[in-house]
C-alpha cells in the first residue's frame, strides 16, 4: 500500500486541505496577522533539587523535545547528557547508542522502556539488548525520565550504563493535529493524531504517522514506515489507568559501513553500498496497562502488564567478499512473544518511605536464526534456534529523611534469569542446545546532603550499586562454533557491573541549574554476542571512570542554553598483546543549545554536538576522527492553530563518519583472496558517512 510514491501524495494533500478547511471554518474572522501567543514554560526539570537519589537522574519534558531537530525517533535520547545516537546502516535498524566509555552497541547496557515495556530485546538475532526506537512517535512523548548508573532499585536487566523511561501523552491539548513534512531525497512524513472524550473522566488518544525516504545514499533506501497508537486512559500517571495498543511495520534497502580503501580507491562513491540488497523488514505489535493509585497516609501502588509480538528479517554484509565471490550477506531471522509486568507498592512511615515491588517477563523465541544468503535468498543454515527465556526480579527500598538536608536510600535487589535453547537446524548447531541460568543479588546505597541554602542551593550525593546485563542465552549454552564446529567455551549468563559515584548538584543563580558527577564502573565482563558470527565474543573485565557536567541557564525573556559535556576513559583490567582500550568507548562528547521558547509567533534553536575521536582497536593507535555538527530549527506560526517549521540537520554540511570501526573486509574489486588468502579480509577502517545537509518543511495544524 505504501510503496510507490504517488501513494502518499494525494493522502498529504487531502489531509492538509482537510486540516486547513476545519480550521478556517472556526477562524473565518481571522487574518495572517501573526499572533502573540501565552508563554510555553519549558520547565527544564534536569534540577530536581530535593527530590533526586543521584545527580546524574533528571527529567525530560515535550516541551523540551519540541525544540531539538531529529533526524531519526532515537535521537529524543540525546536529551540525556551525554548520551550519543548513531547509524551505521539503514534507518530501519536499530541505532548505536553511547554513553559513559560504553558502546552500548544496539542497547547492551542501557535499560529502555516505552508505557511500562521493556523495548531492550533478549537472546535477539542481532545482539543482546536490541533496541529499536523506530516505532517511537516524538510528537506523543510527554516525558522522559532518566537515571546514570544501577544505583535504582527498579532497574534490573541492561541498567548498567543507565536507563530511560519514555512515557506518551494521554490527550492532546489541541485536541487534534496534523502534521506533514517534506525533504530532499524523497523524504515524506504523515502524522495524524487526535484526542477525544471516551468513558466517564476517560480520554482516548489515536495516532497515525506513514512515511518515507531514500536517503541520500547512491542506492536508495526505500524506507517505509507505517505506525499507529490507539490509547485510552483515565486519571494521571500517578492515580489512573492507561491502556495502549501500538502497532508498527517497516521495511528498507541499507548502505551499511564499507571499507574506507574502496572510497579512497574510487571504487565506491561517499554514499555508495557494497551490497545491492542489504536492509530488512521488521514488525511489532504491542498491548500495554499501567495502573497507579494513591491510597491514605502517602501509601501508592502501581502495576504495569505487556504483551509484545515481534519480527525482524534483517539482511547485511559487514565484511563484503571475504569468504565468496558472490558476497558475504547472512539473513539474521527474529520472531518471539514476549509478555510480563511489573507490581510495586511504597508506604510512608514517619520520616521514611518503604518500596517493594515485583518484575517478570518472559520471552518465548520461536525462531533465532542466522543464514548466508546472496540477493536475500537464503542458500544455507548457519544456526537456527527456539529459545525460552524467563527472567523474575524483586527489590526493596527504604529512603530516609534523617535531618532537613540529609536523606539516603538503602535497597536490595534480586535477579534470576533462566532458560533453554532447542537448535532447529545448522550442521555444526546440535550440540549448542541445553538450559542456564543464574542469578545476582545487588546492593545499592545512596546518602543526599542538602538542599543548602547557603551553598547556592546545592545538593551533594554519594552513590554506589551493583547491576548487571544478561548474555545472550546460546551463548550460555554454545560448545561449537555454529559456522565451522571449532569448540567454544560456554559464557556466564549474567556479567555483573559495581558502579560509584560522587556528585554536585546546584541553581547557582536563579536562573542556572547545573550538576557535576564524578564516577566509576568495573563490569566484570564485556561479553558480546555477535550475531553476524552466531557466536559470543569473551571481551574480559573492565574499568570506566568519568566526569559530567551539566547545566540550563535562562537568559531572559524566551532564550534559554542548556550545555552538557562528558568525559570518560574505558580500559579493560588485564593486559594483554592487543592492548587495553574498549573499542568504541567514546571519551569526550559534549552538546550545547540555544533555545528560543515559543512565546510569539517564533520559535527555534540552534543545536551543535561534539564527538571526540576513539579507539577503534585495542591498541588504541587506531582511532577515529573526532568531529562536530549543527542542527538548526525554526518554527513559525502565523495562526494560533498553524505552525510551520523548518529543519536544517547538519547545517554546515559536515563530511564526517557517522560511525567508523576497525575489521577485515574485501570490496568486489578486491575479490575474497584479499587478504593473502581466501576467508582472511584486510583490516581496516571501515565507515558510515553523517548524511549532508538536509532541509525538511513542516506544516502542523491543529483544530
Amino acid at each position: 500500500m505504501f510503496h510507490h510514491k504517488q501513494n502518499l501524495r494525494p493522502a498529504l494533500l487531502a489531509w492538509a486541505a482537510l486540516a486547513a478547511g476545519q480550521a478556517l471554518a472556526q477562524e473565518a474572522a481571522e487574518t495572517l496577522t501573526p499572533q502573540q501567543l501565552p508563554p510555553v514554560q519549558l520547565s527544564f526539570s534536569r534540577g530536581l533539587l530535593g527530590e533526586a537519589q543521584s545527580a546524574s537522574e533528571g527529567r525530560i519534558n515535550a516541551a523540551q523535545l519540541a525544540l531539538r531537530p531529529l533526524l531519526r525517533p532515537a535521537e529524543v535520547l540525546e536529551a540525556v547528557p551525554g548520551l550519543i545516537v548513531t547509524q551505521h546502516s539503514g534507518d530501519g535498524k536499530a541505532n548505536q547508542y553511547f554513553l559513559r566509555g560504553f558502546n552500548l552497541d544496539h542497547g547492551s547496557d542501557f535499560s529502555t522502556q516505552l508505557l511500562g515495556m521493556p523495548v531492550n530485546q533478549l537472546s535477539h538475532a542481532h545482539g543482546q539488548g536490541y533496541t529499536d526506537l523506530n516505532f517511537l512517535i516524538p510528537e506523543l512523548v510527554a516525558s522522559i525520565a532518566y537515571r546514570k548508573g544501577p544505583y535504582a532499585a527498579e532497574d534490573g536487566d541492561f541498567a548498567t550504563a543507565g536507563s530511560a523511561r519514555i512515557d506518551y501523552l494521554r490527550r492532546l491539548d489541541e485536541g487534534s493535529l496534523a502534521t506533514a513534512e517534506l525533504g530532499p531525497h524523497d523524504y515524506r512524513r504523515l502524522l495524524l493524531a487526535g484526542s477525544t472524550a471516551l468513558g466517564q473522566g476517560g480520554q482516548l488518544l489515536a495516532a497515525l504517522e506513514l512515511s518515507r525516504n531514500d536517503g541520500p545514499w547512491e542506492q536508495a533506501e526505500r524506507l517505509r514506515k507505517r505506525n499507529a497508537v490507539l490509547r485510552w486512559s483515565s486519571g494521571t500517571a500517578g492515580q489512573g489507568l492507561a491502556i495502549s495498543l501500538l502497532s508498527y511495520r517497516a521495511d528498507w534497502t541499507a548502505t551499511d559501513q564499507v571499507p574506507e580503501r574502496a572510497v579512497l580507491s574510487g571504487e565506491l562513491g561517499r554514499f555508495g553500498a557494497l551490497s545491492p540488497s542489504d536492509g530488512g523488514r521488521t514488525r511489532r505489535d504491542s498491548l500495554s496497562l499501567e495502573w497507579a493509585q494513591r491510597g491514605e497516609a502517602g501509601e501508592s501502588r502501581r502495576a504495569t502488564a505487556y504483551l509484545t509480538s515481534y519480527g525482524l528479517n534483517l539482511y547485511a554484509n559487514p565484511s563484503g567478499f571475504v569468504g565468496r565471490p558472490e558476497g558475504d550477506q547472512q539473513e539474521q531471522e527474529d520472531r518471539r512473544l514476549s509478555w510480563g509486568g511489573q507490581w510495586r507498592q511504597d508506604w510512608t512511615l514517619g520520616a521514611h518511605r518503604l518500596g517493594a515491588g515485583a518484575q517478570w517477563r518472559e520471552e518465548r523465541i520461536s525462531n533465532v536464526g542466522l543464514y548466508s544468503t546472496v540477493l536475500r535468498e537464503r542458500d544455507g543454515v548457519v544456526k537456527q534456534d527456539r529459545v525460552d527465556e524467563r527472567q523474575l526480579g524483586l527489590f526493596a527500598e527504604l529512603q530516609s529523611q534523617w535531618l532537613p538536608g540529609l536523606r539516603s536510600s538503602l535497597a536490595l535487589r534480586w535477579d534470576r534469569v533462566q532458560g533453554r535453547v532447542t537448535p532447529l537446524a545448522g550442521e555444526h548447531n546440535g550440540a549448542n542446545g541445553g538450559t542456564a541460568a543464574d542469578q545476582q543479588l545487588s546492593p545499592k546505597l545512596g546518602l543526599v546532603l542538602g538542599p543548602l541554602a547557603w551553598a547556592g542551593r546545592s545538593e551533594f550525593y554519594l552513590n554506589w550499586g551493583r547491576g548487571f546485563h544478561s548474555n545472550d542465552l546460546r551463548g550460555a549454552t554454545g560448545r561449537h562454533n555454529p559456522a565451522d564446529g571449532s569448540p567454544l567455551q560456554p559464557v556466564a549468563v549474567l556479567a555483573r557491573a559495581d558502579s560509584a559515584e560522587l556528585g554536585w548538584r546546584a541553581t547557582p543563580l536563579s536562573n542556572w541549574h547545573s550538576s557535576l558527577t564524578l564516577w566509576q564502573m568495573d563490569l566484570g565482563s564485556e561479553l558480546i554476542y555477535v550475531g553476524d558470527s552466531g557466536v559470543t565474543e569473551p571481551r574480559g573485565a573492565s574499568r570506566r571512570l568519568g566526569l559530567e557536567w551539566a547545566n540550563d541557564l535562562a537568559l531572559g525573556g524566551p532564550w534559554r542554553l542548556d550545555a552538557d559535556i562528558a568525559w570518560s576513559r574505558a580500559r579493560f583490567r588485564a593486559a594483554s598483546e592487543a592492548g587495553q582500550h574498549v573499542p568504541n568507548a567514546i571519551p569526550l562528547t559534549a552538546s550545547a543549545a540555544l533555545l528560543m521558547d515559543e512565546q510569539g509567533p517564533w520559535s527555534g534553536g540552534l543545536r551543535l554536538r561534539y564527538l571526540g575521536a576513539y579507539a577503534l582497536e585495542e591498541s588504541g593507535a587506531q582511532r577515529s576522527r573526532a568531529f562536530w555538527t549543527a542542527n538548526l530549527q525554526l518554527g513559525w506560526r502565523p495562526l494560533h492553530w498553524l505552525q510551520v517549521r523548518l529543519d536544517v540537520l547538519n547545517l554546515f554540511d559536515r563530511q564526517a563518519n557517522d560511525i567508523e570501526y576497525w575489521g577485515a573486509s574485501c570490496s568486489r574489486r578486491e575479490g575474497p583472496a584479499c587478504g593473502g588468502e581466501a576467508g582472511s579480509g584486510l583490516d581496516g577502517r571501515l565507515i558510515h558517512p553523517l548524511e549532508p545537509r538536509s532541509l525538511r518543511l513542516g506544516l502542523r495544524a491543529s483544530f
